[in-house]
């Protein structure tokens, strides 16, 4: 591991979370995508099935970041355990009545039931911010790291996900998810030495985060972004289905998050200097660019080719909405201002895979890759648009700094800034 990766895990009990938040994650590329192939697995039907996973990511956005501001007031431990009970009995549901062919109702019943899933990257990153609270270069080494834990979850999820269902039974992928969950989330919160210490009530002040304007613009990038995402799985399951390799779209999506994963990589080793916000816009324009050649994609070979190019936009920009989350954001509010840009993810991926599944039903799975394109179109022009907001400075944000300097009486770790 590059001495940058090696120094952040210098500081006790990182590795631990760490590990913890990789499996806690895994559901994050595994259920929407396991859910649409079980569906069409058990139905044949890509509509439905775009559906029930948009279903899933809309209750995701409207339950997660009050989940995570629930958790910004009462720590980690005591709502991640609850939430995620509720989830995992939910995706439970949703795999019997999907097995028993119950009414189709029920399916969109237990998929909403399932959208209290907390928020795990955020959690992990809040843990990360208070350990390097005041060291910007190792923060963005370990944004970065998490950024490719992301990609990681996103090489191995769909492949596993989309294996099991294929291979075993229609249900195996999102049950294999379920116990990801819980098994991260029960292990995450048993670190109480890095759980980053909950804000009363007292202590929020001004509504919710999503009231900083530079964080409307970045959850406002991220629906369109989610859009490509949702989209992109749908259509690749699809297409690999329509050139009799059905199995083969995990591979296919993997190589999409390699190449997020190399450039993520890549990205945290250097010291960056210069406006995160210019950074930021371009990314979100190179994104966009690179769904051009998937609009020509004719076969697997070239759709895998043209996927990784497409990837190595993805991670350098998500690790540079997190820095600048972390600066339009208080901190007693981060953990749910992160939420909110993960929120504006399953918005789209509800957009895209809701979409994406109309087309392929209507016109085919080719057709499809048009709508990734019209979002990365949208998410330029909201870049360009709300890039004024981005590069404004945020009274709220040096407010928290000068109470974090009067009352700091907490003990300082090791090398680091508490």
């Amino acid at each position: 591991m590059p001495s940058p990766y090696r120094a952040i895990f210098s500081a006790p009990g990182t590795v631990g979370f760490s590990t913890a938040g990789f499996l806690g994650r895994m559901p994050l590329a595994m259920m929407g995508i396991g859910i649409v192939t079980m569906i069409s697995q058990v139905t044949g039907r890509y509509g439905l099935a775009g559906a029930l996973s948009a279903t899933l990511a809309v209750s995701a956005a409207v339950l997660g970041p009050q989940v995570s501001r629930m958790v910004d007031r009462y720590g980690q431990r005591r709502v991640l355990r609850p939430a995620t009970l509720v989830t995992v009995v939910a995706v439970a549901g949703l795999l019997v009545c999907a097995q028993q062919e119950l009414p189709e109702w029920t399916l969109f019943v237990f998929s909403a039931a399932a959208g209290s899933v907390p928020s795990i990257g955020a959690m992990t990153r809040a843990r990360w911010a208070t350990i390097y609270r005041g060291s910007p270069r190792e923060l963005h080494t370990a944004y970065s790291f998490e950024s490719i834990i992301d990609e990681v979850c996103f090489i191995f999820g769909p492949i596993i996900s989309i294996g099991l269902s294929t291979v075993w039974f229609p249900e195996a992928g999102p049950l294999l998810a379920a116990v990801f969950l819980a098994v991260g989330v029960w292990w995450l919160t048993a670190q109480r030495a890095t759980e980053p210490k909950p804000h009363p009530v007292e202590q929020h002040s001004g509504g919710s985060a999503l009231r900083s304007p530079g964080l409307q613009v970045l959850v406002a990038a991220f629906v369109a972004t989610g859009t490509i995402f949702g989209a992109v799985d749908v259509v690749t399951v699809a297409f690999a289905e329509e050139e009799g390799h059905k199995a083969a779209a995990s591979l296919v999506l993997a190589v999409y998050a390699l190449g997020s994963c190399a450039a993520g990589a890549v990205f945290g080793l250097l010291h960056l200097k210069g406006e995160p916000s210019r950074r930021w816009v371009v990314g979100v324009c190179a994104m966009a660019v690179s769904m051009i050649p998937l609009q020509l994609a004719g076969s697997l070979p070239f759709l895998a080719v043209a996927l990784f190019v497409a990837g190595l936009a993805i991670a350098p920009t998500m690790v540079t909405t997190m820095a600048l989350v972390e600066t339009h954001v208080p901190r007693t509010k981060l953990t749910e201002g992160m939420s909110w840009t993960g929120t504006g993810l399953a918005v789209g991926v509800a957009l895209g895979s809701s979409a994406a599944g109309w087309v392929v039903d209507a016109h085919g799975a080719a057709a499809g890759y048009a709508v990734p394109g019209i979002a990365g179109v949208l998410a330029a022009l909201v870049a360009f648009l709300g890039y004024r907001r981005l590069r404004r400075p945020v009274p709220t944000r040096e407010g928290q700094r000068e109470r974090d300097s009067q009352g700091s009486a907490e003990p300082k770790r090791e090398g680091h800034v508490a």
